[in-house]
C-alpha cells in the first residue's frame, strides 16, 4: 500500500469523482515517481509486495482514506522471447484509424496466403496495461486464424486517452453509438471490412478484462455490425457511469442499472469463480442483460454440463437457446482468477490450466477449419482434418 498525503489524496479523489481519470492517474504517478526511494515506481512493474498479488488489469482500486495501487506482478509478465510461431505464420501489419473522437493505432493479422475476399474478422480488445502483441501471443488467436482462415484485428488503446491504457468502458461518453471509443472501434472494424473485402455477416468482437467490458459496450451499441461477442472476465454494459461505480461493479457491490435486453447478439462468456479483480457475479449480470430476466436458471432452452481440463481446471458450461439459435454460452471456471483461460504460458494474464477460451470462441462463432493453400512444393502446409 502506498499513501499519498492528505492534499494529494483530496485532489486525486476530486479528479476521480469528476470522471477525470487520466488526470488523477497522472497526479498519482507524478507523486509516486518523486516521493519514494524505497523501490521503483509501480508504473515500471518491478516493485511487487506479496500482498498485492496479481491485480493490475483494470485500474487502481480506490478506497478512502488511503489510495491502494495494485502493482504489476512480474511473475505474470513474459520472461523470455515468445516462440517463433507464437504470432502465427501469416503477416501482421500496423494501421491507424481516426475520426472526430480521435485516432487509434491497430494491428491486422492475415493468415498465410494473404487475405482473401469474404474472410471473417475477429476484433480483439486487450486488457489494461497489456501490449497488443503480448495479447496476441497469450490468446493464440493468430494461430487459430491460420487454421480457420480469418482476419484478427487488435485495436490499441492510446495512453493519452488513459495512462494505464484501459478502455474507458465506464464513461457515459464512451457508452454511446457514434461517440467516443465505441465510434473508434467501430470505425476500425469498418475500415478493415472495406480494406480487406471481409464478410460483413461474420464480424465478431472479443475482449478481456477492461477490453471485455468494452466488448459488451460494442455489442450493445453496434449490434448490426457484430454477429456475436466473446466476453472474458468482463462487465455488463452501462452499469457503471464513473470511476467509483466501476470499482463497485468490479467488486460485485452493485447491480447493473440497465436490465432487460441491453445485449441482443449471441454471447460466449468466460469468468473465473475466484476472480479477485472482477467479481464473478458480473457474468450473471451479463447473462441477465442478454436474456432479459433477472433469475435465469437451467430449464427450458438451457443445458448445463460439468467438465475438466486434463491436468487442469474444472468448469461449468451452460448454454441458453431459443427455438432458432444459441443466445448465450457461459463458462464458469472453478478455482480460476483473472486471466485468459488456455492462454500461452509466459504471456501476461494467462492461465494455461483453464479451458481453451480462444478455441471455444472460434467454435461458438462457427468458423470452420479450412484446408490451407498448397505450399511451394505442391503439398499442403499441414495435414487438415475437420
Amino acid at each position: 500500500m502506498i499513501n499519498l498525503d492528505q492534499n494529494q489524496m483530496a485532489e486525486a479523489l476530486q479528479l476521480t469523482r469528476a470522471g477525470r481519470l487520466a488526470e488523477a492517474t497522472e497526479l498519482i504517478q507524478r507523486t509516486l515517481g518523486s516521493s519514494s526511494k524505497s523501490g521503483p515506481s509501480p508504473v515500471s512493474g518491478q516493485m511487487n509486495p506479496p500482498s498485492m498479488g496479481n491485480k493490475p488489469l483494470l485500474s487502481p482500486l480506490l478506497n478512502s482514506p488511503t489510495l491502494q495501487l495494485p502493482m504489476q506482478n512480474p511473475n505474470v509478465l513474459p520472461r523470455q522471447a515468445p516462440p517463433p510461431d507464437s504470432f502465427g505464420g501469416g503477416a501482421l501489419v500496423e494501421r491507424t484509424y481516426s475520426n472526430g473522437s480521435g485516432a487509434r493505432r491497430y494491428l491486422v493479422y492475415a493468415p498465410p496466403g494473404g487475405p482473401g475476399q469474404g474472410m471473417p474478422v475477429i476484433v480483439m480488445l486487450h486488457g489494461g496495461t497489456q501490449d497488443v502483441r503480448d495479447y496476441a501471443t497469450g490468446t493464440g488467436m493468430n494461430k487459430l486464424a491460420d487454421l480457420h482462415h480469418f482476419l484478427v484485428v487488435y485495436p490499441d488503446q492510446d495512453s493519452r486517452a488513459n495512462p494505464m491504457r484501459y478502455w474507458n468502458w465506464f464513461r457515459p461518453q464512451d457508452q454511446r453509438t457514434g461517440n467516443g471509443e465505441p465510434s473508434l472501434i467501430a470505425g476500425i472494424t469498418e475500415q478493415v471490412i472495406n480494406d480487406y473485402a471481409a464478410d460483413r455477416d461474420k464480424i465478431f468482437i472479443v475482449g478481456f478484462s477492461a477490453g471485455a467490458a468494452m466488448a459488451t459496450v460494442m455489442a450493445a451499441t453496434y449490434p448490426e455490425l457484430y454477429a456475436a461477442a466473446g466476453v472474458h472476465s468482463g462487465l455488463p454494459y452501462g452499469a457503471a457511469y464513473d470511476v467509483q461505480s466501476a470499482f463497485a461493479l468490479m467488486r460485485g457491490d452493485s447491480l447493473p442499472s440497465r436490465q432487460g435486453r441491453a445485449l441482443q447478439i449471441p454471447l460466449i462468456v468466460f469468468h473465473g469463480d475466484q476472480d479477485q479483480i472482477v467479481n464473478v457475479i458480473n457474468a450473471t449480470h451479463i447473462r441477465q442483460q442478454r436474456l432479459g430476466v433477472d433469475g435465469a436458471t437451467v430449464g427450458d432452452g438451457a443445458t448445463t454440463a460439468q467438465g475438466q481440463v486434463p491436468g487442469g481446471r474444472a468448469y461449468t458450461r451452460t448454454s441458453y437457446s431459443d427455438e432458432n439459435d444459441v443466445l448465450l454460452e457461459q463458462w464458469i471456471v472453478h478455482g480460476a482468477g483473472h486471466a485468459w483461460f488456455g492462454g500461452s504460458a509466459g504471456s501476461s494474464y494467462t492461465d494455461p490450466l483453464g479451458p481453451d477460451a480462444s478455441a471455444e470462441m472460434v467454435r461458438f462463432f462457427r468458423l470452420p477449419e479450412i484446408e490451407p493453400a498448397p505450399d511451394r512444393t505442391g503439398g499442403s502446409q499441414r495435414d487438415a482434418g475437420n
